[in-house]
Order: C-alpha cells, then structure tokens, then sequence
C-alpha cells in the first residue's frame, strides 16, 4: 500500500500543562475525517476555504468531548502538501487522546516520527537540507543555534550547495570536452576556466567543511572539563 494515500494523525505541540493542544490530520482523507469529527454553529468543515479558522465543537456520539478551533490548509498550499487540518483544543492528554482515537476510527492512523517532514520533503515543499533544520530549529535553546537553524531551513545552506553542484557540472562537461578531444589536435580553449572552477570548489568545499565544527559545537555545545584543587 501507497503510505501517502493513507491520512495520518499526531499531536503538533509538546505534550505537558500548557492550555492548549494542536492535533494534525494530513493526507486525502484529512478533511472527510475532520468533517464528520467537528460540528460547526454553520456550514461544514468540507466547505471551509484553505487558511481560514472556525469554531466548533467535538461530540463522541451525544458525548461532548471539547469546544475546538479547526484550521483547514488546501492542497497544495500546507506544510506537507497535502490537505491538511489542524484542531487545536484544551491541553488534557485525555481530550487529545480522545480526538486522536476518534480520528483514527475515521480512518487515520498515527503518523511515524518525523512523518510530517517526510511527506513535505517527498511533496518537493523542502530540501533535504531544510527538512533536516526543522528538527534543529525546533531543539534550538540559544540564539545562536537558532539562527543556524532558521538561515538552514530557509535555504541558506540549500544555495550554497547548489552554486557548489553547478560549479561541479561545468567542471564535468569541461573535463569531457577534454577527453572527447584529446587525440586530436585541437587546443582546450578552456583549461584556464577549469582551474579556476577547481580552485574556486575547492575553496568553497573548504568552507562548508570548516563551519561543520562551529555549527556542532553551537547545536550540541562543548564539553567542559572543570579542574582544581576542592577547597573546603
């Protein structure tokens, strides 16, 4: 089975005592299961247009589970990529769980680890390199390591790498032009412009590599040895 026609369901917020929970449903089915889940005080959650919010609430059969605000992002304009709607509701791990379950009874299942991302990357929305700064960006403690990790998921590192890969494949064909004519006679024209782009990957390649040791050090901090006679 297609993983990405299945709709998948997770908390969007850490859990704990703060006052409000955001529950995630992305995929085909999002908006049905969403739809038949919300009671709105007018229309339907199946007629709301893309970034638009609205007020509802969530009844288990004539139950009522929570008063709920419901977030609705079209395809292909979501994190994923995918339908998608967020419900934000009270933070009680039993309310969310009870929205969860319902949710899956619907039809969803619990998203993996890392899912959401997974799907934003495979929909073309980010880069390998941007998918991998979410997680930095949301573990970021300091200034610093958030300004690595915000620069990395809004292409900073992604543009680096792509005047890098450019550099390379002219390189290439100039190296092929090389091969292609080099037992006959006929002067390489451009081998002044291959040693240049050589120089100028090298130099580049170089930095990237330099940085790897600070952004470490700034994403994971530096042991500290503390040494010194113990007084009383």
């Amino acid at each position: 089975m297609n993983l990405l026609q299945e709709t998948i369901i997770a908390p969007a917020t850490i859990p704990g005592t703060g006052a409000i929970t955001v529950i995630r449903l992305s995929g085909p089915e999002a908006i049905r299961i969403a739809d038949g889940l919300v009671r709105l005080r007018r229309g339907s959650v199946a007629a709301m247009k893309g970034y638009t919010v609205r007020y509802g609430s969530i009844f288990d059969g004539s139950r009522h589970i929570d008063d709920v605000l419901v977030s609705v992002f079209r395809a292909p304009h979501s994190y994923t990529g995918e339908d998608s709607v967020e419900i934000s509701c009270h933070a009680s791990s039993y309310i969310a769980g009870e929205i969860i379950r319902l949710c899956i009874d619907a039809g969803a299942r619990s998203a993996a680890p890392g899912e959401f991302t997974e799907r934003a990357f495979l929909a073309g929305k980010m880069d390998l390199a941007e998918a991998e700064a979410v997680a930095d960006l949301i573990s970021s403690t300091t200034s610093a390591a958030h300004k690595v990790a915000d620069a990395q998921m809004r292409g900073g590192f992604s543009a680096e790498l792509k005047v890098m890969r450019e550099k390379l494949l002219e390189m290439c064909s100039l190296l092929e032009l090389e091969i292609d004519f080099s037992e006959e006679d006929v002067e390489f024209a451009e081998r002044d412009r291959l040693a240049l782009l050589i120089e100028k990957s090298r130099a580049s390649i170089d930095s990237l590599a330099s940085t790897f040791r600070e952004g470490n050090a700034i994403r994971n901090g530096v042991p500290v040895t503390i040494a010194g006679a113990a007084t009383a």
